[in-house]
């Protein structure tokens, strides 16, 4: 009798995020598939960031998925090596450049940082989750203590490699591996608009939106997260 061989899927996650924004798929989904974490808090640019995945992902055919920066990373991934991924899952994420306006503010976030990063964390804080899970203690806690423990010269870093990435939806009609696309019904950083775009230009890519969730969807609805991951994952095929 033939077992199912468990694909490996590299998690990239978003700003000031490290490996325990996945924790609850790292944990939930780990009799469907084998997890590594993407270091995004070394590189200066979404290009840098998306080699040094590639040259260090513990496999040469893997499952990509992105979460935010993480998502941009991912599209830039698709780019440079589309013929290592086999599926790709973006959540809570665009195709789309800044705008002015979104540059002006990630510029005038980075001054502030320079002489009160708490405040910036706490700002930021607002926008990526729901309103009601602002009185989620814990929750809280752990995006804080993820934004500190990276501190303000990675987040200087990745603002500025956001800053300059490219427009990626002239190249979302290429992808053809396996799509999923995932987002929060409140998401004000990445509203659902962005996530239909994307749908519509990736062929066969799917959409999953869930209810009562902000930015930050694998820690916000994990269960949500986990379970639409997780019938994906069994639509992939693995190849040698």
């Amino acid at each position: 009798m033939l077992t199912r061989q468990f694909p490996h899927v590299v998690l990239l996650p978003g700003l000031l995020n490290d490996a325990r924004l996945w924790q609850h798929q790292s944990a939930g989904l780990a009799d469907n598939a084998q997890f590594w974490i993407g270091d995004l808090t070394t590189a200066d640019t979404i290009t840098g960031m998306a080699e040094a995945v590639l040259e260090s992902a513990p496999v040469e055919k893997f499952v990509l998925a992105g979460m935010s920066m993480g998502g941009y990373v991912a599209l830039e991934i698709m780019r440079q090596a589309p013929e290592r991924i086999l599926g790709l899952a973006l959540l809570d994420t665009s195709a789309r450049p800044d705008t002015p306006t979104a540059l002006e503010n990630r510029r005038a976030a980075i001054e502030r940082a320079e002489v009160d990063f708490q405040a910036v964390i706490n700002e930021l804080m607002a926008k990526q989750l729901h309103p009601s899970h602002l009185d989620d203690q814990y929750l809280v806690g752990l995006v804080n203590d993820m934004a500190l423990s990276l501190g303000k010269h990675t987040f200087i870093r990745q603002q500025k490699a956001m800053s300059n990435r490219i427009d990626s939806l002239p190249f979302l009609p290429l992808i053809k591996c396996p799509t999923l696309v995932i987002c929060g019904r409140e998401d004000a950083i990445t509203p659902l608009g962005a996530h239909q775009e994307m749908v519509s230009a990736i062929e066969g890519a799917g959409l999953v939106i869930i209810d009562d969730c902000g930015h930050l969807s694998p820690l916000e609805q994990p269960m949500a997260v986990n379970d639409a991951l997780s019938q994906w994952l069994g639509t992939i095929e693995l190849k040698a």
